[in-house]
């Protein structure tokens, strides 16, 4: 008979191999470069057979979204009100300083990404866009808005430069991650200037929008009115 995908004989919910196999793609990464990792070897370290990796991704590369997202469930999880008073820069420090504590066990695969991607242009566009997206999220989760075209604007910047930060985080040593922290505290200070600029220029394109002239109306070609009777 056969078995509901999810399930064993028994009928009892099967083990969600998806964290297994994560672990085991982190492991090769921090081993290998990304270009090396073949899904054979993924599935050989997980003890899983092909068709099980396949049922949960579609590639190596689907295994490394996997892991942002769930960086990214772990970082919104940690989200409380402790930090609702205080200003958006500090509430933003707040959640990617607790993204980097979730990553602090994966340093030297996230180090090794880091090498293909400056090799691979296209590896480091799709990071890129798991990067972006992620950051829409951590704008969220620090009570920022992330909507539109200021916020799209706002997701690429930080991503950009939590990008910046993690060069300087993998090679901390510090279980306090100091250097890190006075690291993001210094993006955070730059990109605040540059939030602001960007700010002030989308503020003028609307006031150019709306204070628009508007055309001179075309001469009326209807005859003047006559005088009124005395």
């Amino acid at each position: 008979m056969a078995t509901t995908p999810g399930r064993t004989r028994s009928g009892a919910k099967a083990a969600d191999p998806r964290g297994p196999i994560i672990d085991s793609f982190l492991t090769l990464l921090a081993e290998r470069p990304f270009e090396r990792i073949g899904l054979a070897d993924v599935a050989d370290r997980a003890g899983v057979s092909l068709a099980e990796l396949r049922a949960s991704f579609g590639s190596t590369f689907d295994i490394l979204a996997g892991f942002v997202k769930r960086t990214d469930t772990l970082v919104l999880e940690g989200t409380g009100d402790d930090m609702a008073d205080q200003p958006a820069r500090d509430r933003l420090f707040d959640v990617l300083m607790r993204r980097l504590d979730v990553l602090a066990p994966h340093k030297a695969a996230i180090a090794s990404l880091a090498r293909s991607a400056r090799a691979h242009p296209q590896l480091a566009m799709g990071l890129n866009r798991l990067s972006v997206r992620s950051q829409q999220w951590m704008l969220a989760s620090a009570g920022i808005d992330a909507s539109g075209l200021k916020g799209a604007v706002r997701a690429q910047g930080l991503a950009l430069l939590f990008a910046r930060v993690l060069k300087t985080f993998v090679a901390d040593d510090d279980p306090a991650l100091s250097r890190t922290m006075a690291a993001l505290d210094r993006e955070l200070d730059k990109g605040g200037r540059a939030l602001g600029l960007m700010d002030r220029l989308f503020r003028l394109a609307r006031c150019g929008r709306r204070g628009a002239r508007r055309p001179e109306p075309s001469p009326s070609t209807e005859p003047p009115a006559a005088p009124a009777a005395a």
